[in-house]
């Protein structure tokens, strides 16, 4: 269960959200994108996208957002790639939907998508089926894919994850360069303090399904005001012995802390 969410992404800004496993992070995600699993479901407040709440669309409405609005790279790539279809039909297929393109103009966007994410050889990959390339070009593809339609809103669900640290570095670069370059609004779901402060401008802290403290990255890492949020950062490990397990913190109150005083809105979303 998450309660008591509250965040405000601006166009052009990167912000993380951060929190061990299981504290709503993907969960708050999927919320903004009504992909909430089985079952699931928004019990309150509202989700505000360019004056529009989302919690208040119908599913058609919503279809018509997702994708060309707002884009999603979920974790894993190579189990979100369709297995019995090629890398560039699964590109096409968005891009045809949401932009109303021929196939001819789709196939010169995705390759030249492909180019632009740093694929080497563009022609072999968009022939190829997933298991045919490695998990950083799967990761690659899926990025290529989530901007293919120039979003709005962009939210990475843990895009490093499953990918060595080199890739990682260059998978971060790529998205850098890409929401700079379209001016898109970031949510960016991390466990990693060393991502957050690599790529985002503000950043906000989930504990146990609630946001515990929220503001710009600098503050939070020289001044974090909730103790979950200080044994978050203690835990990080430069040239220092492991440290214990976390210890859940004391939730102070009922709304979320911001670092300018200020209460953030309030949103319950119940699995």
């Amino acid at each position: 269960m998450v309660n008591h969410v509250g965040l405000t992404v601006r166009r052009g800004e990167v912000h993380g959200l951060v929190g061990e496993s299981g504290s709503g992070k993907t969960q708050t995600a999927f919320s903004i994108l009504r992909l909430l699993p089985q079952g699931g479901r928004v019990t309150g407040g509202s989700i505000i996208f360019d004056g529009t709440d989302l919690a208040r669309l119908s599913e058609k409405e919503m279809t018509k957002v997702r994708g060309q609005r707002i884009a999603y790279i979920p974790q894993e790539p190579m189990s979100n790639l369709d297995a019995a279809f090629t890398i560039g039909s699964q590109l096409m297929e968005p891009m045809r939907v949401c932009l109303g393109i021929s196939k001819a103009e789709a196939r010169k966007r995705a390759l030249a998508l492909l180019a632009k994410v740093g694929i080497p050889h563009p022609e072999r990959t968009f022939n190829a089926y997933p298991h045919e390339i490695s998990g950083g070009m799967a990761q690659r593809v899926l990025i290529a894919g989530a901007v293919s339609c120039e979003p709005d809103l962009l939210i990475a669900d843990e895009p490093t994850t499953a990918l060595d640290v080199t890739v990682q570095a260059e998978v971060l670069d790529l998205l850098r360069e890409l929401q700079d370059e379209l001016k898109m609004g970031v949510i960016l779901v991390t466990h990693n303090f060393g991502v957050v402060a690599d790529l985002c401008d503000r950043v906000t802290v989930m504990q146990t399904g609630r946001v515990v403290e929220t503001g710009p990255v600098r503050t939070i890492f020289k001044d974090a005001r909730h103790p979950y949020t200080r044994q978050l950062l203690e835990a990080i490990l430069e040239d220092a012995a492991p440290r214990g397990p976390l210890t859940n913190g004391p939730i102070e109150s009922k709304a979320p802390m911001s670092t300018d005083g200020s209460l953030t809105s309030l949103t319950g979303v119940k699995p």
